[in-house]
Order: structure tokens, then sequence, then C-alpha cells
């Protein structure tokens, strides 16, 4: 993949690319378990989740020349998970969470994740919301050098499905 031809996309997912968005996930779901993370290991997300997420406009996708490199969930919402932290957040106004990143095995290693990620808070600005928030898992590697590389603030603990979480938010400017 030539970087200066890059034509790289977010857009909502639709539901006729399900089966491909779990694909993914699936392959993110087992890249976890043999990195030893035990993120993702009980059943979730499943292809339901990933159904709801389409249903309830918060699922997106990363697209070049029509194939999906990447998903995620980007929930213009209050996260009910967030409401406690133990910690502290950098903000309180509107917040966009950001669930569920996965790049296909296609693209692992090509810095796929991080140019979503910056797509997603281009996507943010653009409707005006100044601030994301993450969660992750402590043994999840690949997201903690992102969340370190992109500049995202730890700000402390929330329980999310009833296990501790480290919790990162970035203010855009």
């Amino acid at each position: 993949m030539n970087n200066s031809q890059e034509q790289l996309i977010i857009r909502k997912a639709q539901a006729t690319e399900v089966p491909v968005i779990w694909a993914i996930l699936q392959d993110a779901i087992e890249q976890r378990k043999q990195d030893g993370s035990k993120q993702w290991q009980d059943g979730y997300p499943n292809e339901t989740t990933v159904k709801d997420d389409i249903e309830n406009g918060v699922g997106y996708v990363l697209v070049e020349n029509e194939v999906i490199l990447a998903y995620a969930a980007i929930i213009f919402d209050i996260e009910p998970a967030y409401e406690v932290i133990e910690g502290k957040w950098l903000s309180h106004g509107a917040y966009a969470v950001i669930h569920r990143v996965a790049t296909s095995k296609q693209v692992k290693g090509k810095g796929m994740a991080t140019k979503f990620f910056k797509l997603m808070e281009d996507l943010c600005m653009n409707k005006k919301v100044f601030s994301i928030k993450v969660d992750t898992n402590f043994d999840n590697t690949p997201m903690l050098k992102i969340m370190d590389k992109l500049h995202y603030t730890y700000c402390g603990e929330v329980y999310f499905r009833g296990s501790a979480r480290r919790a990162y938010e970035k203010v855009l400017a």
C-alpha cells in the first residue's frame, strides 16, 4: 500500500457489511488472545453488538478503495460507565466515546489504527465535539501505544462490564 496514494475515508457502516466487520473483529479477538490479553475473551463483542451499533447509527468503518480496513463504534452521547471515574476527566462538556476498535489483519502493523483514530478525531471536530473519551484493558498493549502516540491523557479507571479499565481523554483543538 503506497501511502501517497492512500484514499482513506471514514463513514457509517451498513447492515450489509456486518459479515466483513464481524470477521475483522473475530481476528482482533483472536489477536488479543494470542497477545495474552483478557480483553474480548468473554463473548463480547459479538455479531449482535455490531448489528446493534449499525442500527443505532454508531458503527463506523475505515475504507480504502471500497475495502473495509477497520471498524469502531463512535458514540456521540453519554457513556454511563464513564459517569463514575476513579480519577478525573479533563473536561465535562460534550464528548464522543470510541469503543470496539479493530483493524483488518491485512493492514496489521501499517499504522492503520493510528490513521483511523486521526480520522475519528476529524469527524468529532466536524461535528463540533471537542473531546474524545476511550477506555481499554490494562493489557491491551497496541491500544495503550496508540493512546500514548496520539497524546491521549490517562485520566484514571472506569468500570466497564464489571472490570476496571484504563480511561483516557483527548481534548481536540
